[in-house]
């Protein structure tokens, strides 16, 4: 979804990591801007703010903006743990 809301597009995630994703847009794709949200649940309260990285057909590669604990472990070089 873009950040001002003035599109969207459904997609499935096929490959995730805890700084980038790679995606399947439904759809066209030459509308998508550089910035945008990805919602992960109907409701809207579940969400990572993207960048655009490239594009190659209906595949699509992006990478979080790094906020809060997570993002600063992974500039430190840390990891997760469960």
């Amino acid at each position: 979804m873009a950040i001002d809301g003035t599109w969207q597009r459904a997609c499935k995630i096929h490959d995730v990591s805890e700084t980038s994703a790679k995606l399947v847009v439904d759809g066209s794709i030459t509308d998508i801007q550089k910035e945008f949200f990805l919602v992960l649940s109907e409701t809207g309260l579940a969400y990572r703010h993207c960048e655009l990285s490239w594009v190659n057909g209906e595949f699509v590669g992006v990478q979080f903006f790094n906020r809060g604990r997570a993002g600063k472990r992974a500039r430190r070089g840390e990891t997760l743990v469960k």
